[in-house]
């Protein structure tokens, strides 16, 4: 299903709403709105498998934009708007897209992606007047007729880039028309998560993020309400749930720590008895955080483990979790693997390369089939991997340890910082951290914690070795750190994700 089998069952059902503005499309609106706008990427000469890019914060021109590329087999590649105008051009450059659409509200940006980009015909604003632009509204009220062929497209979103230049990930075209059941985050949402067409579903992060996205197009398959938050808070979020009746949403665990630092009298102050889901995934959780998020709202926290490559997923509801805390759950479309460095297949408990299993490889790389072919298994090529590192226990369930690139080697004895990061995260004075390897002469690299300290503590020598104490009373003595810098903020993508590449980059000397 998708939003014209619900503009003809129920045409004036809210599709997207933005959660302090109130601005809305309905499900006709939406509809029309991306019909209208196929029409105009398809008189531009866009044709099955081209790319549109898109250059936005959270507004509901977005689900257009979506829906519009989905009807028309196209790829959709929506931008990070929070990295400099010459790193936008790069991604819409090195996609190929024969479209952008900007949103007005991002002003210069948009501005100066424009001047740089060498699109020609199709480049339309939204909200606003942007030099060098034609204004979509006014295209989408001088759309021809709606297309009568209607192939299913894709997402090609950008990997953060952390080092070296950003590579897109690019899934093959679904072979069906987009009114044609198959896509699977449809059935795992459906079937797994239990949403339905009743379900009010909350979306905090930016929209150019890969869950923001697909979820938003689950939920629209099964005739659903997208709420959007333009951006995250705390307190805020809560209000939305209450005011909104939010039934289900999608958070990561930095939101979680932030909602669970609030005062107790203002978490009892709204009512969240409508939520009955809520989703977390695209960073790991430290068990304290997650343990205390079932204890506050109960057993209505999900998990999933997967990636912008979508090679995969696993699922744990809250009752899993507890019966195997830590773990991120069974692998849901085919077998998990861990593996080590020559690709042989590791028992339960031991740490290595988690590789899932599909029946067929689901992506590549745009423009780099090495990178491609590093993803794959060297025997198993439909085994792929985006270099995280786990175990399985003897249940089969998943474990994160890190990513490959962040293991820390001291002495020669692999230190994962992942597991000193959960234990320094829930201490009073903490309010982010991360866990870093630092050159050392003689062991290799040494453990180094990277704190930025909450809004009631003060950084000091002191309070440095309180954290390394508080540490070293919790885990072996070789993973605690030897030493803690303080910094006014750790750098994080929007959606949460921790930049390690910044960090190491800056401590590599």
């Amino acid at each position: 299903m998708y939003p014209g089998v619900h503009a003809r069952t129920a045409p004036d059902k809210l599709a997207v709403v933005l959660a302090d503005s109130g601005r809305s499309l309905t499900y006709r609106e939406l509809d029309d709105r991306s019909a209208a706008l196929a029409r105009v990427l398809h008189d531009a000469g866009l044709r099955p498998g081209d790319v549109v890019a898109l250059l936005t914060e959270n507004r509901p021109e977005a689900f257009e934009v979506f829906w519009a590329a989905m009807r028309s087999g196209l790829y959709i590649t929506a931008v990070n708007s929070h990295l400099t105008a010459g790193e936008v051009a790069y991604i819409v450059e090195d996609s190929g897209a024969k479209a952008l659409i900007v949103s007005a509200t991002l002003g210069e940006l948009s501005e100066q992606v424009g001047e740089k980009v060498t699109i020609g015909s199709a480049r339309l604003a939204f909200g606003g007047a942007v030099r060098g632009f034609e204004s979509y509204e006014d295209a989408l009220a001088a759309a021809g007729p709606r297309l009568e062929e209607e192939p299913c497209g894709a997402i090609m979103l950008y990997s953060s880039g952390t080092t070296g230049f950003p590579k897109g990930i690019q899934p093959d075209l679904p072979e069906r028309r987009v009114d044609e059941p198959g896509e699977p985050l449809v059935t795992v949402a459906q079937y797994l998560f239990g949403l339905t067409d009743s379900d009010v579903y909350y979306s905090p992060a930016p929209i150019y993020h890969a869950a923001p996205l697909r979820w938003g197009g689950a939920i629209h398959a099964l005739g659903g309400t997208v709420v959007l938050a333009e951006k995250f808070d705390a307190e805020t979020a809560l209000r939305h749930i209450e005011e909104h009746g939010i039934t289900a949403g999608q958070m990561v665990p930095t939101m979680f720590v932030r909602m669970l630092k609030l005062d107790d009298e203002i978490r009892a102050r709204h009512d969240l008895s409508s939520l009955r889901v809520l989703v977390h995934a695209a960073a790991p959780c430290p068990p304290e955080v997650k343990r205390a998020m079932i204890d506050w709202l109960g057993p209505v926290i999900y998990e999933y483990y997967s990636s912008t490559e979508a090679n995969g997923i696993t699922f744990i509801n809250s009752q899993e979790w507890l019966e195997h805390p830590g773990s991120v759950g069974k692998s849901v479309l085919g077998p998990a693997h861990i593996c080590d460095e020559e690709g042989r297949e590791l028992p339960a408990g031991e740490v290595g390369t988690i590789y899932l299993e599909y029946e067929k490889v689901p992506f590549s790389y745009h423009n780099d089939p090495e990178k491609t072919a590093a993803s794959q298994h060297p025997e198993h090529p439909t085994w792929t991997t985006v270099g995280d590192l786990g175990y399985l226990d003897e249940d089969g369930y998943l474990y994160l340890t890190d990513r490959k690139s962040f293991t820390i080697i001291s002495g020669g004895v692999n230190i994962y910082p992942q597991e000193i990061e959960n234990v320094l995260a829930l201490h009073p004075a903490v309010e982010d951290v991360a866990v870093i390897g630092v050159p050392h002469p003689e062991m290799g690299e040494e453990v180094k914690a990277v704190v930025q300290v909450s809004s009631d503590a003060t950084a000091s020598p002191d309070l440095a070795d309180e954290l390394i104490a508080y540490v070293r009373n919790r885990v072996a003595h070789f993973k605690v750190p030897r030493s803690v810098d303080f910094v006014d903020e750790l750098p994080r993508t929007p959606t949460g994700k921790l930049v390690k590449g910044k960090l190491k980059a800056a401590y590599a000397s």
